[in-house]
């Protein structure tokens, strides 16, 4: 049984985005192991809280996180 943990920014993502995150990722693994293991395959999504979470050794700020959205090779530099 495949599981498969994602973590990410809480509030990043909408219940809609987290339901078409969970059914991409889920084809994914059916596209390499067989449909066969769809109805056993894990998703599971854990959002940590905004201020523990850091990339390049600066805390990522709402200022940031809006920043890498905007433009996703934009990065955080303060």
């Amino acid at each position: 049984m495949p599981l498969i943990q994602i973590k990410g920014i809480s509030g990043v993502l909408n219940s809609e985005k987290k339901k078409e995150l969970i059914e991409k990722v889920t084809d994914a693994v059916v596209s390499v192991e067989g449909e066969g293991l769809r109805p056993v395959t894990w998703v599971l999504l854990e959002e940590i809280p905004l201020g523990n979470w850091a990339v390049a050794g600066k805390p990522v700020t709402k200022d940031c996180l809006n920043k890498m959205l905007a433009d996703p090779a934009a990065a955080c530099t303060s």
